[in-house]
């Protein structure tokens, strides 16, 4: 059976990166896009983002960026990784934010039946 990463959608249809500080890799990327969009659905201004090796915060900058063809709300990282502190600037693509409404949502574990010792 497929896990749920197999079936996301490619980082590159997600996020639209303005400007970068440190290098991304496709595992940041995703991270950073997650947490904005889990701001951008909850309409909050500012949420953590830690992994392995990353920490920092993702600021909602409440406004709609059009680079070309290219357009979605814009939001702001700082963030520490392996490489040193740096910021990201970057918007959550109109076609990202499509693709993500369609998926279905993601299972939520079944809780655990009681013991009846």
């Amino acid at each position: 059976m497929a896990d749920d990463d197999d079936q996301a959608p490619p980082y590159w249809t997600l996020i639209s990166v303005l400007f970068s500080t440190q290098p991304l890799t496709p595992a940041l990327a995703m991270t950073l896009h997650q947490t904005a969009y889990e701001l951008y659905q909850r309409g909050d201004s500012v949420g953590q983002v830690a992994g392995d090796l990353l920490s920092g915060k993702v600021h909602n900058l409440r406004k709609e960026v059009h680079l070309g063809g290219i357009a979605g709300p814009a939001f702001e990282a700082e963030i520490d990784t392996e490489r040193g502190s740096g910021m990201v600037r970057f918007l959550l693509t109109r076609q990202g934010l499509e693709l993500m409404q369609a998926r279905p949502p993601p299972l939520k574990p079944r809780a655990k039946p009681p013991l009846l010792n």
